[in-house]
Order: C-alpha cells, then structure tokens, then sequence
C-alpha cells in the first residue's frame, strides 16, 4: 500500500493545473460514485488527478490506483481500496477500470460496503454500464470526456483563452460575440492546425510524431480495448481495422454495406455490429435521420471519422476538405447537442437549426426556405447575417 500511496502523491505533484478540461468544473464530485469514460488519448488521467491535487488531500485520504498497473494482476481490487479505506481513506480514483476484470462488481460493492468513501473511476468509452455486471447503471453518476475543442485547443497552446458559449448565442448574437476577441487574433491560421493535430491533448509532447502516434493508439484499441467487450473475439481486430482504414479513405459517404462488407471481408449480416464498436471506440460516427430509431438493424444515413486529426493519421492521401468541414462540425456539436441528417441540407441540430457546410462559393440557395436554417463557411473570420464562420462551432464547449 505504502508503494501505491507514494505513486500516487507523485503523479499528482506532477500534474500542472494550469490548464484543466471544460468536464472538470461540470461533474458533481460530491456524488459518491462518479464514471467518466471517453476515448484513448483524450485526457481521463490528467482530468482524475488534477480533481485529486485540488483536494489538498494527503495519499492516504485521496489515492489514485491504475488498473493497469502490474501490483493488480496479483492483488485484488476490492482487498486494496478496503485497505485504503481502513487506513484512513475517504476518495478512491480508480483509472483505466476496462483493463480489471470484473471491476463493475468490485467496484460496486465498495460502494455499497462503504457509504463514507467517494470512488470516481474512468474507463474507454466502450464501457457500457448496462451490460456490466454489478448493475452500476443505477448507482454511477456517468459522464463522457471528448477530445479539445477548437477553444480548448487554443487554451491549450498559449494563443487565446476565453468561455465557451452556447449555440443558441453564437446564432442570435454572432457578431457581438465576434467582437469580443482581440482585433489582432487570426483564427484561421489556428484552425488549420487544429484540424491536423489539435483534437488529443498529446500533440503538445510531439507535434512532428502525432499523427504515428495517434495511428499507434488506434491499433492498441481495436487490438487490445475491444478485447474487453463481452461477446467480441479478438481474432477479428484485423477486419476492424482494414474496414477503419477503407472508411478513412472515403468518408463522408451514405454506406452501401453489401460493398463495405466485401472489401473488408465481413459478413453483410455482421457489418453493422463492426460499425458500432467503431463508434463505442470513439473512432468513427453513424449519423441517422432524426427520429430514427438506434437498433443494429438501423443502416446509419452517413458514417463519419470521429474527429479531423484520424483523416490525417489513417488517410493515405490528403483528406478532402470539404470532408474536413463536415467532420469537424459534427464533432465538435456532438458533445452537447443531438446531430441528424436531414432531407436538405447537411445536419440538423436537436431537431431544430438546419446547417448546410461549405467553402467561399458556399450559398443560402439550398437551404432557402428552412426556418432556422444558417450557411457555414471555413474561409471566414466574422459573421455575416446568417452565414457563419466554421471555427465558431469549435467554442462551444
């Protein structure tokens, strides 16, 4: 214990609290069962142990244990955190808990044992509480940690920090909001980096390596975090792979599964199964018509690279750019809003604002007509009536 305890004490010495995610102030610590999930890469840890440096907490009252960590293979977790507790120990930040088989048992019965002790626990976005033993879907408080935001990314990198807004300001008061940033401030020449490198917190430790190294992550969690889905067999991580790959060269598109099937090597009547842990991994996204009911027999309208930065790490050749517009839209509106395919234009937002994408030739014409209907375009800087800049949506979080 005391070897866990001194780890501990010394990743959270080491965690600046400079900068923290937009989730940090939003979760209710107090509960006292917290999980949050999210994709590989996106900054769980760093999130868990700035939380615990903020405490002010000596390690035998707030510890953090990694899953992963070898002392675990040997040692279980239940009989480490009732140590913990007995020894003083009132918050327990358990991390990576898909690596620890059987940890949605253990970790609720230490909730149940011990009603004094406060456990928040991050796990991949795979996770489903639903389908976990121990019936934790009752018990956690559950969030999910996406990638930066184009206004984190700024944050981030030293150019520009300032609050997010809310869609339905950046609509009615664009230009004003517009206005509050410094006359000199270019952000196209931000958003462009963005775009390549600026989605996973990492870039900052190697921006020339990031694209390998996101390439790298992507194989570790197909090959090794789907591992832990009930019911999946890991002798097909080759297949999700080569279909990941085949689909970074050719979204957006309106999916012919019988052909995605065929080049990949996969059973038609499996397809859609693989589609799904693609989106559980965070790694593409299944848009549908709104209303649309989810179910493996739903065929998604569009599929989509999750994020900008996987185009350019899986793509063998530049992405398109009107690709990169519309991936990066929908990703970055994802996180707080409902994002549907419409029967004009590109997306619509929680069923009610209509958006058609596009470059400097981009027009209103396709969506005249469209009560809350808006044209977004990537070459500009400030609003002009109801066209918008594309980086704008990449503030809102």
């Amino acid at each position: 214990m005391e070897t866990l305890l001194a780890k501990s004490a010394a990743l959270a010495r080491k965690t600046p609290l400079a900068h923290s995610r937009y989730l940090l102030d939003e979760i209710r610590w107090d509960n006292r069962l917290v999980g949050i999930k999210g994709a590989r890469g996106t900054g769980k840890t760093t999130l868990l142990l700035q939380r615990m440096r903020a405490l002010g907490l000596p390690a035998t009252q707030a510890a953090y244990f990694s899953l992963d960590d070898l002392y675990f293979t040997q040692n279980p977790l239940s009989t480490t955190v009732e140590q913990f507790y007995r020894e003083g120990g009132k918050v327990a930040f358990l991390d990576e808990v898909h690596k620890y088989p059987g940890w949605a048992r253990e970790v609720k019965n230490l909730h149940d044992f011990y009603p004094d002790l406060q456990i928040a626990f991050t796990g991949s976005s795979i996770i489903d509480l639903a389908k976990e033993e121990g019936d934790l879907s009752r018990r956690a408080l559950m969030y999910e940690l996406h990638g930066l935001s184009f206004r984190e990314f700024l944050d981030l990198s030293g150019i520009l920090t300032f609050a997010p807004f809310s869609l339905d300001d950046l609509l009615a008061r664009g230009r004003e909001i517009t206005d509050l940033f410094p006359v000199d401030f270019r952000p196209l020449e931000h958003f462009r980096k963005y775009l390549s490198f600026g989605y996973y917190p990492f870039f900052l430790e190697d921006e020339e390596g990031f694209h390998q190294r996101l390439e790298q992550l992507v194989r570790v969690v197909i090959e090794y975090d789907m591992a832990s889905l009930k019911g999946f067999d890991p002798r097909n991580a080759r297949k999700l792979l080569l279909l990941l790959f085949i689909l970074s060269s050719n979204v957006p598109f309106k999916p012919n599964l019988t052909q995605l099937a065929e080049k990949a090597g996969i059973h038609r009547n499996t397809v859609l199964n693989y589609l799904i842990y693609l989106e559980n991994a965070r790694l593409i996204r299944l848009l549908y018509p709104p209303g649309a009911g989810l179910s493996l027999l739903q065929k998604p309208e569009k599929i989509y690279l999750q994020n900008t930065c996987l185009a350019f790490a899986l793509a063998p050749a530049s992405p398109n750019v009107g690709n990169l517009r519309e991936t990066f839209f929908q990703n970055q509106l994802q996180c707080r809003h409902e994002v549907n395919v419409p029967d004009k234009g590109d997306f619509i937002i929680d069923n009610r604002y209509t958006f058609e994408i596009g470059g400097k030739q981009k027009g209103y014409k396709q969506i005249a007509g469209i009560p809350n209907s808006f044209a977004v375009r990537d070459d500009m800087e400030y609003p002009v009536g109801k066209t918008i800049p594309l980086w704008l949506f990449g503030c809102l979080y």
